[in-house]
């Protein structure tokens, strides 16, 4: 995997379109003294967090989410596994994450093409679609009935694009 710097520096740099270089900073950090060297990541625009997360609000997330679905619904012990996916992907559509999770979302935006990434079940990497310079104005256009449908949290990020490619009027 790449250090934070490198990803940091494609995904500011390399992806980035040009209406929201200097806006838009990304942020990742463990923490030493923590257990594993848990740490949060963020999204900022103009130095204000619009995303973050950290490790012990999502543990918490997929933690809960786990033994609600152990006590009801997957009961049996063959579906621990099955569980534990569905309480990961949960608390990320919950907007909840890791740094471990955001440098996962990268690595799989970073080794796909942008369409592949515009559908990506991982909502981090639709942001990273989203913002990225390859998505065109006429292409934002057209994913605006698609952008009914997704995560609040998601959304979020295409009105910052629209917003800056003068597409959208700020609110």
């Amino acid at each position: 995997m790449s250090t934070w710097s490198g990803i940091r520096n494609k995904l500011e740099n390399d992806y980035l379109c040009q209406a929201l270089r200097g806006h838009i900073q990304y942020f990742a950090t463990s923490y030493s003294k923590s257990a594993d060297h848990e740490g949060r990541a963020a999204v900022r625009l103009d130095g204000k967090e619009i995303l973050r997360s950290d490790y012990y609000t999502y543990f918490e997330k997929v933690w809960t989410k786990f033994h609600h679905l152990r006590s009801t619904t997957m009961k049996d012990c063959d579906s621990a596994k099955e569980a534990i996916n569905l309480s990961h992907a949960y608390a990320l559509e919950q907007g909840t994450f890791d740094q471990k999770v955001f440098y996962e979302a990268f690595h799989e935006f970073d080794n796909q093409s942008i369409e592949k990434s515009l559908v990506s079940k991982n909502p981090l990497v639709r942001i990273f679609a989203v913002l990225d310079r390859r998505i065109g104005k006429r292409r934002l256009l057209a994913l605006e009935s698609f952008m009914e449908q997704e995560l609040d949290w998601v959304r979020v990020f295409y009105m910052i694009r629209m917003q800056a490619e003068g597409l959208m009027e700020s609110e």
